[in-house]
């Protein structure tokens, strides 16, 4: 479900009705944008390769290097049940941090794919207008490239533009995204 732009929004921005693209359809299309254009930013996350739980408390191995601080509160994804939740953190050591979990004993297990660990209150970006401006080019480029004939867009030079969806899409909008950037997902 799209949280930064609307279909209304990208409706009113590309000027088609209603009746000719419905809202799950631009839905799917901001969807995709979305999931091209966040994982880029800084989201104050840390992903979980590998999650035990022993005496109620709950050991969540990360990857990378440590974000997080003690009583910081995190969401915790992708780990299944009983992990999955907010959770304050209450020890950070090398390699993994811990949260109070009542629950059984459970042996350690890798966690693929990779779960995360969100800090809650953590910028989301919603009304951010230099991200909502890179959603909106992102999904136009999308819509443009599910519409045009043949799957080719026309330049303003009118000649047409086989590759738009290629690597020079994030580069289209690189100036805007540029203060908010996690270096560490480019390297990924």
């Amino acid at each position: 479900m799209p949280t930064i732009i609307t279909a209304t929004q990208l409706r009113a921005v590309l000027g088609v009705s209603s009746s000719l693209y419905n809202d799950a359809y631009l839905d799917q299309i901001i969807d995709s944008a979305e999931l091209t254009v966040l994982p880029m930013l800084v989201t104050y996350a840390q992903p979980i390769g590998s999650i035990k739980l022993e005496s109620n408390v709950a050991y969540f191995y990360y990857l990378g290097e440590a974000t997080f601080n003690v009583d910081q509160s995190v969401v915790i994804a992708g780990c299944g049940t009983p992990y999955n939740g907010t959770r304050i953190i209450t020890e950070i050591g090398d390699g993994y941090f811990t949260a109070a979990i009542t629950n059984a004993d459970i042996k350690e297990r890798q966690v693929i794919p990779s779960g995360t660990a969100t800090l809650t209150n953590a910028s989301t970006y919603v009304g951010n207008q230099a991200i909502q401006s890179a959603i909106y080019v992102v999904s136009t480029e999308i819509f443009q490239s599910r519409t045009a004939a043949g799957g080719q867009i026309e330049g303003v030079d009118f000649a047409p533009t086989p590759y738009r969806m290629g690597k020079s899409l994030l580069s289209r909008v690189s100036g805007l995204l540029a203060p908010y950037l996690d270096e560490a997902a480019i390297c990924q």
